[in-house]
């Protein structure tokens, strides 16, 4: 059943990825950009050929290589350990599913298509997938935060000293 709900979910986000990238890419890359929310935030096309803020540009075989080395990683722990608490679980779940969408348009495309535009602040334009591994790393933190917090005094003293 952890399997089933992991492939499932996993491919149910990749779907959700792709198909917002299909219609930016069918719809909003005539237009070039549509304002959501005034000054706010907005859709703006925009083909992205490195990783986060464009970085390592160009690289796309080096990009590709080193994301599909890092998620059969991920995806191997996640079926082979498999984590027992579910925010874990769910995080590394949002994660493995972002970077799959990237990692499609990237090996299709050699490029990323990115259509939200965050106008309030300068910053890069993003997408869903990247909205994925961002929460799912928040996500990450929290539950290590959480269990960090649950753990007996004792243990963490325990825990401390042998870090000396």
């Amino acid at each position: 059943m952890y399997a089933l709900i992991t492939l499932l979910s996993t491919a149910a986000l990749v779907a959700v990825d792709q198909a917002l990238k299909y219609w930016a890419t069918v719809s909003l890359a005539p237009v070039g950009t549509h304002p959501l929310i005034p000054g706010v935030v907005g859709l703006r096309y925009v083909l992205n050929d490195g990783a986060a803020f464009s970085m390592l540009g160009g690289k796309q075989g080096f990009l590709i290589a080193f994301t599909g080395i890092a998620l059969a990683a991920l995806a191997a722990y996640l079926f082979i350990k498999r984590p027992a608490r579910r925010l874990e679980h769910i995080s590394w779940i949002f994660v493995l599913s972002g970077g799959i969408g990237n990692l499609i348009d990237r090996v299709l495309n050699q490029v990323v298509v990115d259509y939200i535009d965050l106008q309030f602040m300068d910053f890069a334009v993003f997408n869903f997938a990247d909205i994925l591994v961002c929460v799912g790393i928040g996500l990450l933190l929290l539950d290590i935060i959480l269990e960090e917090c649950k753990r007996p005094r004792s243990e963490k003293k325990e825990q401390d000293r042998g870090a000396l």
